[in-house]
């Protein structure tokens, strides 16, 4: 699980860098809002501990423009001093999904993390997904269409996962790579190879094609407005 932490307290981020590595996170920290506005929308992250006061681009404004610009969902923990209502109605407003008022507890920190990154990955009571005509059972990791089996090597239920978890959400090509082979980057024609035998597999009694691709961005899981599901 990667981690990135946007904080400009030197011991704060001292303190949950070390905490979280030694859970199994992998950790990257800035204290400038402008590196973390850059890192937070060129790489891929399972969450972002996001501080508010920070030199050069606040939290918010990172928050937001990670939200209405970048178009990114990755779940969102903020850490700050200031708790009034009104200030952690602001920072849901501009998208933060959590909020903890400093100081805090790094096991807290932890455990909210967890809770976050379980529901952002469809982890915490779905025990299957359906999307237009497709089921993938997440327990047993079948998918069918329309009650037909579709057989799926490994790499191609991750990237079915991913793209139904949020359906019509364009995911950037990076993003899929880095979230289905992680640091063992692919060379450029593997995702799409992978795209391709996905495709496919959907579609080989015929039915349509609900792998989009949105040249110069990325692909996506097209479901109509329509859809009941």
């Amino acid at each position: 699980m990667k981690v990135l932490i946007i904080e400009d307290d030197a011991d704060i981020a001292t303190n949950l860098y070390d905490y979280l590595e030694s859970s199994g996170y992998e950790v990257d920290v800035t204290s400038d809002g402008v590196m973390g506005l850059h890192l937070a929308v060129t790489q891929h992250w399972d969450a972002i501990l996001l501080d508010l006061s920070l030199p050069g681009v606040d939290g918010l404004t990172i928050c937001r423009k990670l939200r209405e610009e970048a178009r990114r969902d990755t779940p969102v923990l903020m850490l700050t001093a200031k708790d009034t209502l009104e200030d952690k109605l602001q920072g849901f407003v501009q998208g933060a999904d959590d909020y903890l008022v400093k100081p805090f507890s790094l096991k807290e920190v932890g455990a909210r993390l967890v809770a976050l990154i379980k529901r952002y990955k469809g982890q915490v009571t779905q025990a299957a997904l359906s999307c237009a005509d497709v089921r993938f059972d997440l327990a047993t990791l079948t998918v069918e269409r329309v009650g037909r089996p579709v057989k799926l090597p490994p790499k191609c239920l991750q990237l079915l996962r991913i793209l139904m978890q949020s359906p019509n959400r364009v995911f950037g090509r990076a993003e899929l790579e880095a979230e289905i082979w992680g640091e063992q980057l692919p060379d450029s024609d593997t995702l799409r190879a992978h795209v391709y035998t996905l495709r496919r597999a959907l579609t080989a009694a015929g039915e349509d094609d609900l792998i989009e691709t949105v040249h110069g961005l990325g692909y996506r899981f097209v479901v109509s407005d329509a859809d009941p599901s």
